[in-house]
């Protein structure tokens, strides 16, 4: 029982149709949502007897009655819900300004007797419509809709147009004058007719209508009277003459029927393309008698074969007086009947075909007896049967059109064939035509067995993100039934952090585009799939297509953990190559130093002062060693404490090449190219130099054999392209480069160069950590090291260092080696150390050279100092101190209150992090343990006395 408040309440088959249709999927959205205004109208569309129909909004979305439904034939149920143009597109050009005339301009106007050529049964078909168009207002006025009431007139002016031929052999035969007679026969024959003419040959007399006179600004009374050929071809286009006068020079020689296209130039002064169509009549002897004829205007439209066929077959019928009857036959039996790629038929009511067209025989095999004498039941698949049945009652007893049905017809070859099927009942009778759809229907099985069997999720969505369709592969894939889908928004299966990445992918397919997206959802057990998609628009949904890569992304996080574990398991063996080198260096450098000690000691205690000199020297020379080995460490690290000054980087290196010659020897020359205007470099001067040693070092021990090293020094203003090359921000840089004619490197070992350990020297002879170092060092300097190389071709090494806007600073000369001497006039310092030894022996030295002295073992402890009434003119303080407090807070917090105090640093490890990135603030300074008590005092003594 049908639902009391469903809408619409009646409407025949389209009301029904209506209620079905999934109107959701439509710009007019739900129909439980339709304003009263569409309701009334779709209403009043549905209760007209009329063929009616309603245009609705700017997608001008189309609904109609049944009495429309039989004027659309194959274009329904499809143009049901769509837009009014999908539905006329063979006609748009006509109706498009009449419904703008409506919809925007809000006119109401009635059109008669409309020409238009349909494609509405699989072929153009002439038709003559008489309809109304109104506009559809909503309460404020707006104009909504486009209402419209139309009338099916082919039959009625086919009708006319019989009767008026009829009229015309009858005026034929009872007119004296042969001249009218036959200029009458031409225009009724033809349509868009501009005028008639009339040419007596033997005369060279050429007569016009008034229409034609006027037409071409001819004087209607000479046209009367008669004009010469050369007056009336005047007004044609100089291109077309040529052509025009062979055309009538031919039918005149050859007598009968004439048709030719040209322009010829109007009253408004444009050319028109015209047809002329006329018949020469020859006498017994050939020569020609009259030559009648009329214009058509086909302008805009030159492909008018259809109505030149059918005003041809007009005038011949007129001509040889054939009976209606065979007028009646010819047109049954025209072009469209014998050329239609589609079955077409006529049933009697006792279910044979009268009439097939040959359509039945190429489609199906079956000749036209065959089909004749047969009941089309006999051809229909048994299991088609009873819908078959029930739509040939319906068109018989019922007179209820057939739109669109389909079923399976027997070929003659064995098989079956689908066919789509418009059947129209009238006086007795079924008339019929079919598309074979066999294909379709294949390609529609293929489609379903792949939407069935797909292993990959498939799914309809619309613009907001809701399934539409889902295809089986969700229930295996993600345990959910279609049910459970369908309806329900895509977010409440996806995880929440791909909620927006997943609706962005769906409103970017919206738009037009194709995007692809990961996402992950939820398994209906609560477990996790990753499903990669792409999706292509169609329309208001959007077809995608999911794969299931959860296995894939296990595996990626599984191998990424495997990796993770190598690197470990590498740094670890890296680790250990460091411990255990760095056992064996301490371990050699600790025997030098115990064992002189122990010498020393056994030495004094046999009063044989004479040797402890030279043990003590041991023990200095491997404490030197021990410090020069954990810089390197600590540069390897990118952790040691810089000291950056403004320096010339030329002046550096001339001072240094006396001692680099003596270290790579006399066999290697060393060359230095200096640029002459060097910018100055903000750098820790004796790490550069250490690098730039290093580096000469590395250079002759791959020429073994002796060669040159150049060093060489340049600008370089490092561009965007150049910098992402070097990793390296844009800027202006200046390049430290030593370059040798040494083996070169392969690009392997290029690859591997800065990696610590990595070494190309024989065992023992090279610790790998020299190239790291220096990249340490310049990346710590926000720097770069680069290197150029091939086997064979020698090796060059650059350093790269930010340009320094300051001027440079001159090159610091080494201090001289002295005894500490008492320099102190009873200056306080404040010592703060936790190490006990270093403490002690900094206090020692300080009150050795005069100083008052106080200490501290934690930074709390040396605060409280700070922070009392003592005088305290320098603070020496260790970095890293134990507690809440390292060295750098407790300096800072002193100085709130003794904003003059001076610091001075000592550290052993790499906290440039607490010393703000390694930028001191006034009156600090920094020393790097371990320290020469030389370098102590000179230290000491130059902080006491500045600003003093």
């Amino acid at each position: 029982m049908r639902d009391p408040n469903a809408f619409p309440i009646d409407g025949g088959a389209l009301g029904a149709a209506i209620r079905e249709h999934d109107w959701a999927a439509t710009p007019l959205g739900p129909i439980e949502d339709w304003p009263a205004t569409l309701r009334t109208g779709v209403s009043i569309v549905l209760g007209s007897a009329f063929p009616s129909f309603l245009v609705w909004g700017a997608e001008q979305t189309l609904l109609y009655n049944d009495s429309y439904a039989e004027i659309l034939c194959e274009k329904h149920p499809r143009a049901l819900g769509g837009s009014f143009q999908a539905a006329w597109p063979e006609i748009w050009d006509v109706l498009a300004p009449l419904v703008e005339r409506t919809l925007v301009g809000g006119e109401s106007y009635k059109m008669h007797d409309l020409p238009l050529v349909m494609q509405r049964k699989g072929y153009a078909e002439h038709t003559w419509f008489t309809f109304s168009y109104g506009p559809v207002r909503g309460d404020d006025g707006e104009i909504l809709g486009l209402l419209c009431t139309c009338i099916d007139t082919t039959d009625t002016i086919l009708a006319r147009r019989r009767q008026v031929a009829d009229e015309a052999v009858l005026r034929e035969h009872e007119s004296n004058s042969r001249i009218d007679a036959e200029r009458v026969q031409l225009a009724l024959a033809a349509g868009a007719i501009i005028g008639t003419w009339f040419w007596d040959l033997p005369t060279d007399r050429f007569t016009v209508d008034e229409a034609f006179a006027r037409a071409f600004g001819l004087d209607p009374a000479l046209g009367r009277v008669g004009l010469s050929l050369a007056q009336v071809v005047a007004t044609v286009h100089p291109d077309d003459q040529a052509g025009l006068a062979q055309a009538i020079n031919t039918v005149i020689a050859r007598g009968g029927h004439y048709a030719h296209q040209y322009r010829v130039k109007r009253t408004d002064g444009r050319y028109y393309w015209i047809e002329a169509n006329g018949r020469v009549d020859l006498a017994p002897d050939g020569t020609g008698l009259s030559f009648p004829g009329v214009l058509i205007d086909v302008e805009g439209r030159r492909a008018v074969e259809a109505e030149r066929d059918q005003a041809i077959l007009k005038l011949r019928a007129l001509n040889e007086q054939l009976e209606q009857k065979v007028i009646a036959q010819a047109l049954a039996r025209g072009r469209t009947w014998q050329v239609s790629p589609d079955i077409l038929g006529v049933l009697n009511a006792d279910g044979f075909v009268e009439t097939s067209n040959p359509a039945w025989e190429a489609s199906l095999g079956w000749t036209e007896e065959e089909i004749a004498r047969t009941h089309f039941m006999e051809f229909i698949h048994p299991d088609d049967h009873a819908l078959t049945r029930a739509v040939w009652r319906d068109a018989l007893e019922r007179n209820i059109p057939a739109l669109r049905f389909e079923n399976r017809h027997r070929h003659k070859a064995g098989g079956w064939r689908w066919l789509s099927w418009v059947a129209v009942p009238d006086d007795g009778k079924v008339y019929c035509s079919a598309r074979d759809v066999t294909l379709e229907k294949e390609a529609q099985t293929e489609r379903d067995r792949m939407w069935d069997t797909s292993p990959d999720l498939l799914l309809t969505i619309d613009a907001n993100g809701v399934f539409r369709r889902v295809n089986p592969a969700w229930t295996h894939l993600l345990g959910y039934t279609p049910e459970e889908l369908v309806g329900h928004h895509t977010n409440e299966f996806v995880v929440a952090e791909d909620h927006a990445s997943t609706m962005n992918a769906y409103g970017a397919a919206a738009e037009g585009e194709q995007p692809h997206l990961v996402n992950s959802y939820r398994h209906k057990d609560g477990s996790i799939r990753w499903i990669s998609w792409a999706a292509a628009p169609a329309g208001s949904v959007t077809y995608a297509t999911g794969r299931d890569i959860t296995v894939e992304r296990e595996r990626q996080a599984e191998l990424e953990r495997a990796q993770e574990q190598l690197r470990h398991s590498q740094k670890m063996e890296a680790v250990g190559q460091l411990t255990g080198g760095l056992a064996h260096d301490f371990n050699n450098l600790l025997a030098g130093i115990a064992g002189s000690l122990d010498l020393v000691k056994i030495r004094i205690a046999q009063d044989r002062v004479g040797d402890v000199d030279r043990y003590i020297g041991v023990a200095q020379g491997a404490t030197r060693r021990a410090a020069a080995l954990t810089h390197r460490l600590l540069a390897f690290s990118r952790r040691q404490t810089l000291a950056p000054t403004a320096i010339c980087v030329n002046a550096m290196i001339d001072g240094m090449l006396d001692m680099i010659r003596r270290t790579v020897g006399p066999g290697v020359q060393v060359e230095p190219r200096g640029e002459r205007a060097l910018w100055a470099a903000l750098v820790d001067q004796s790490q550069l130099e250490n690098a730039l040693l290093n580096l000469c070092i590395n250079a002759r021990d791959a020429m073994p054999a002796g060669g040159s090293i150049t060093i060489e020094t340049a600008n370089r203003q490092i561009d965007s392209v150049a910098a992402r090359s070097l990793e390296l921000p844009p800027g202006d840089y200046l390049t430290l480069s030593v370059s040798d004619a040494g083996t070169g490197m392969a690009p392997d070992v290029v690859a591997k160069a800065f990696d610590p350990f990595f070494t190309t020297k024989p065992i023992g002879q090279g610790t790998g950590l020299g190239l790291s170092m220096i990249y340490g060092f310049a990346k710590q300097s926000d720097g770069q090291v680069h290197i150029d190389s091939a086997v064979g071709r020698g090796t060059t090494v650059s350093i790269y260092l930010p340009r320094h806007r300051g001027q440079a600073e001159g090159v610091d000369a080494a201090p001289p080696v002295a005894l500490a001497s008492p320099d102190g006039r009873g200056e306080t310092i404040l010592v703060v150390d936790d190490e006990p030894s270093v403490r002690m022996l900094v206090v020692d030295l300080l009150e050795d050279l005069g100083y008052h002295v106080l200490n501290a073992e934690d930074g709390a402890s040396g605060l409280a100092l700070l922070q009392s009434g003592a005088r305290i003119d320098l603070l020496i303080t260790d970095v890293g101190l134990p507690g809440m407090m390292n060295g750098r807070q407790m300096a800072d917090a002193a100085r709130v209150a003794r904003p003059e105090l001076k610091v001075l640093f000592i550290t052993g490890y790499a906290e440039t992090a607490l010393l703000d990135n390694g930028q001191l603030g006034p009156d600090m300074a920094i020393l790097t343990k371990p320290f020469s008590i030389d370098t102590m005092a000179q230290r000491v003594r130059d902080m006491v006395a500045r600003h003093g």
